[in-house]
């Protein structure tokens, strides 16, 4: 039997890939909706990413099939919180991809056509309306299910918005990335000013600062009140077998990003903002990881086994293969 702390590899690949789907359509309506002149040279490649949505429905059945591995609470003895109720954990979560299915799939069809016939631009904007709200009120679900609550009775009024909004800047540093490599390689249909690398990374800033606004007001608050519930979890994090995973993870989403992107000229370098994107990336892998693996006492380090490896590879090649394939077929990449 795989252990839990190789099992939140997948557990982590599929956030990863869930929010990679999800932050496509996302960031194509909040540029809509404020307007956004550089819209129209990343809307379609940024909603390609929803092609990973089936993907990660796929991973999510499996950790549903796993359940007591996925969340160690399952084979606890201990009174649980009615939140904690596996049957119940696998209805809401069906049930929000298939909401977020249906919302996803209109929104990325009404934008084909928003911009030749007027009916379906208002449509549009009122499906690109919805999208902040659906990404808040399921982010905070996910953040709870997956990481949260897997401590049971420890909570955080602002962990589901500190969870989002990680993820969400972790998709802005892939898309920048992606699209470098794209743009260098000539294989856009349609070739990116590099005006559009500043906007990313102007955003990349402007969500690095609100990772950490969201950690240290968290922190603060549970630090302050020095209750051994709250505070064990993040000093177990901090001290324990993951104290190194804990401060990586920190120095790579927030002291590095920060130094680089809040002096202007890197903002307009490209192999700056390469660079923190790269940090940002591998930094939220190792924080996603740390959330979860660590509130077991285990020391299994991640990429250690064959399990953490493998599963990886797999994960992500198909990721790799979709987006490829779905970027042909709408010709946003050359074949």
């Amino acid at each position: 039997m795989v252990s839990f702390a190789s099992w939140s590899v997948l557990t982590v690949d599929f956030l990863i890939v869930f929010y990679l789907a999800f932050g496509g359509i996302t960031l194509a309506a909040l540029l809509h909706l404020v307007n956004a002149k550089w819209r129209y040279d990343v809307r379609f490649i940024t909603v390609s990413f929803f092609s990973l949505y089936p993907l990660a429905f796929i991973l999510l059945l499996i950790l549903l099939w796993g359940g007591k591995t996925t969340f160690p609470w399952v084979t606890s003895i201990e009174p649980k919180p009615l939140w904690n109720n596996l049957t119940f954990l696998a209805i809401r979560e069906i049930v929000a991809f298939i909401i977020i299915g249906i919302l996803g799939a209109i929104f990325i069809k009404y934008q084909a056509k928003a911009d030749k016939d007027p009916d379906s631009k208002i449509i549009f904007r009122n499906v690109a309306l919805l999208i902040p709200f659906a990404y808040v009120l399921f982010g905070t679900m996910f953040a709870w299910d997956y990481e949260m609550t897997l401590t049971p009775y420890w909570g955080s009024s602002i962990y589901a918005m500190y969870f989002f909004v990680s993820n969400f800047g972790m998709f802005l540093a892939f898309t920048v990335t992606l699209i470098y490599f794209l743009n260098n390689s000539g294989a856009l249909s349609k070739p990116i000013g590099d005006y559009v690398y500043n906007y990313l990374a102007q955003m990349m800033l402007g969500f690095t600062i609100l990772w950490i606004y969201t950690f240290f007001a968290q922190y603060l608050i549970i630090w302050y009140g020095n209750l051994p519930d709250e505070t064990g979890r993040i000093f177990h994090m901090q001290y324990g077998n993951y104290g190194g995973l804990f401060w990586t993870f920190f120095a790579m989403k927030f002291v590095f990003p920060f130094l680089m992107l809040v002096f202007p000229f890197n903002r307009h370098c490209i192999y700056s903002i390469l660079a923190v994107a790269a940090s940002i990336m591998i930094g939220t892998w190792l924080e996603r990881y740390t959330w979860i693996s660590g509130t077991s006492n285990s020391a299994h380090m991640p990429m250690t086994s064959f399990f953490d490896i493998g599963v990886t590879a797999i994960v992500f090649g198909a990721a790799f293969t979709i987006v490829r394939m779905t970027m042909k077929k709408y010709k946003l990449i050359k074949a």
